[in-house]
């Protein structure tokens, strides 16, 4: 699980500087302006959502226990 955490946060910061490199270089030298950024971040968006999802499910299967207030109280 760890590994898998890890490896979302790796691609979330991947996809943000990959956002902001297309950010910072389309449309420069009279080149045509793409959508690349746009892609960027819908990536960023997938692999959040995508890292939620997967903390949900190993909650509920029991591979990680919640700690601190104890639910319902």
């Amino acid at each position: 699980m760890i590994y898998l955490v890890a490896f979302a946060f790796i691609a979330i910061l991947a996809s943000l500087g990959s956002a902001l490199f297309f950010m910072l270089k389309d449309g420069a030298d009279d080149k045509r302006k793409t959508s690349n950024m746009a892609r960027a971040l819908a990536f960023r968006v997938g692999f959040s959502i995508l890292l939620f999802v997967c903390i949900l499910i190993a909650w509920k299967l029991g591979y990680i226990q919640p700690t601190g207030i104890p639910a319902g109280k």
